[in-house]
């Protein structure tokens, strides 16, 4: 269920790579997001309740989330903690897009819970991204992810909307990926 660990050489490479982004940790932060990036924010409703909190708070650091949206991730550790790192692959086989990142953060309060990673060399943007599950005071269990990015590489530039119709579709993905297996787990 947790997937394949990268290992050998690309991990060791990954492990040294530096971030692409000076703005680390911008996404858990309160306020807005830097400027000269596309900015990103979805939030959705996924369940009710500190167990439903709990659900959704070992899916997301389990990396189920990202997995149930069709992201094949191959990281250096099967939970998230700080300075994991991970390649990303969207797409099938030898042809998939990879996208290295590095986690920058890791949030672990009573009533909110997640992560923020950052690209790495290699990634087809720069930037970060966010993954917050919160219980409010209503007991309403949301999941909120923050991006900002911009193309890093000739690929991504010359797609312009298409990418960003894609990063739409995969954050679209998390947010019901999580919403199901909240409801499945209760």
């Amino acid at each position: 269920m947790n997937g394949p660990l990268l290992a050998g050489e690309r991990l060791a490479e990954l492990a040294l790579a530096p971030l692409t982004y000076p703005e680390v940790g911008a996404t858990l932060r309160k306020g807005g997001l830097p400027a000269g990036y596309r900015h990103l924010r979805r939030r959705v409703v996924v369940g009710h309740g500190s167990e439903d909190l709990d659900r959704a708070t070992e899916a997301l650091l389990g990396w189920a989330v990202h997995r149930a949206a069709g992201v094949r991730v191959l990281p250096s550790s099967p939970l998230v903690v700080p300075a994991v790192v991970a390649e990303l692959r969207l797409g099938p086989g030898p042809l998939s897009l990879r996208a290295p990142i590095r986690v920058v953060d890791v949030v672990d309060g009573p009533r909110r819970r997640g992560f923020a990673y950052g690209t790495l060399p290699g990634h087809p943007e720069t930037g970060e991204e966010s993954f917050v599950v919160a219980m409010g005071d209503d007991g309403d269990v949301t999941f909120t992810v923050r991006a900002f990015s911009r193309p890093d590489g000739a690929l991504t530039r010359v797609s312009g909307p298409v990418a960003r119709r894609v990063q739409r579709g995969v954050v679209d993905r998390y947010l019901r990926s999580l919403q199901s297996f909240v409801r499945r787990a209760g």
